[in-house]
């Protein structure tokens, strides 16, 4: 029995070897570390929403400008862990991120405040429909709490 031709292995090694590098670039994008200098955010009262609105290009989508809260919930090893969101939209983009922390023990409260500490070079001047945010200055649960809260805000800044 005959086996594939060395044309075919080649071809299939090249495909593999292609669809890892797509998969380490996409894990490589998200480990980029931040120069963003901003301060962990503290408790804050939901914004009311200003009466302007935006309509995003090529996203259907239309978002009041103004400042809108919420909370997230991820799960880490240690549990059920949340994070607060406040973003400021203008014109469709954040121009604006603080974060609350929830820590619930001291390892979560280091990786929220590494978390804290590197969204808005992420998202701020982003268009919110594009944030689909994974992994900030070494922390990737928190981001799980951050997008749950991203999609309550914009859905009530529709």
């Amino acid at each position: 029995m005959k086996g594939p031709s060395v044309s075919t292995v080649l071809l299939r090694r090249s495909l593999f070897a292609g669809i890892a590098g797509l998969s380490l670039a996409g894990t490589v994008a998200g480990c980029a570390p931040s120069t963003a200098d901003s301060t962990p955010g503290t408790a804050a009262a939901p914004g009311a929403p200003t009466a302007g609105s935006s309509a995003l290009a090529g996203s259907g989508g239309t978002y009041k400008d103004g400042t809108y809260s919420a909370d997230g919930n991820y799960v880490s090893p240690n549990g059920t862990e949340t994070v607060g969101v406040q973003l400021t939209l203008a014109a469709g983009k954040v121009t604006d991120v603080q974060i609350t922390q929830h820590p619930s023990n001291p390892n979560t409260r280091k990786f929220q405040g590494q978390f804290a500490g590197g969204i808005a070079a992420q998202v701020v001047g982003r268009n919110i429909d594009e944030l689909n945010v994974s992994k900030v200055s070494g922390s990737s649960l928190t981001s799980g709490g951050f997008n749950q809260a991203l999609e309550k805000i914009k859905a009530e800044a529709h």
